[in-house]
């Protein structure tokens, strides 16, 4: 859902709800300020000093490092990037984004066990969707 303070979203997987996710607002896909365009994406395991484990997404057209971190706050705590969060509290802001990026890596690590390769796809949710979904996971 795009809002100017932010997009909410959901990650699913095989249509199994996994977390909420929330980004920087649509800005025409503009480095640092924006969410990324819908797509299908392939995701990477990557690690930092700063995030330790995580996920990057890849090939995001004009835009690269893209990352799947923890942050409780689009506007405040990312440039570009997603956060996983377990619960939304508004418009791109959620909270327990560390247990939500726990859930993922370990359904990311387990399908990489098997050789198999996850990826994103990132389209348009509405909002009664993510409405009925939030209330059935709080």
């Amino acid at each position: 859902m795009y809002k100017c303070g932010g997009t909410n979203g959901t990650l699913t997987l095989n249509g199994h709800f996994i977390c909420f996710t929330i980004e920087l607002p649509w800005q025409e896909n503009q480095r640092n300020i924006s969410c990324i365009p819908e797509g299908k994406y392939q995701l990477r395991s990557r690690y930092s000093p700063n995030f330790n484990n995580h996920l990057e997404i890849l090939d995001v057209y004009g835009r690269t490092l893209i990352l799947i971190h923890p942050a409780n706050n689009a506007i405040e705590e990312l440039r570009g990037c997603i956060a996983p969060v377990m619960q939304l509290t508004g418009i791109g802001t959620g909270i327990y984004s560390r247990l939500a990026l726990k859930k993922l890596l370990s359904i990311f690590h387990q399908l990489k066990e098997n050789n198999d390769k996850l990826f994103l796809n990132i389209n348009s949710n509405r909002y009664e969707y993510l409405r009925k979904i939030q209330q059935t996971h709080t």
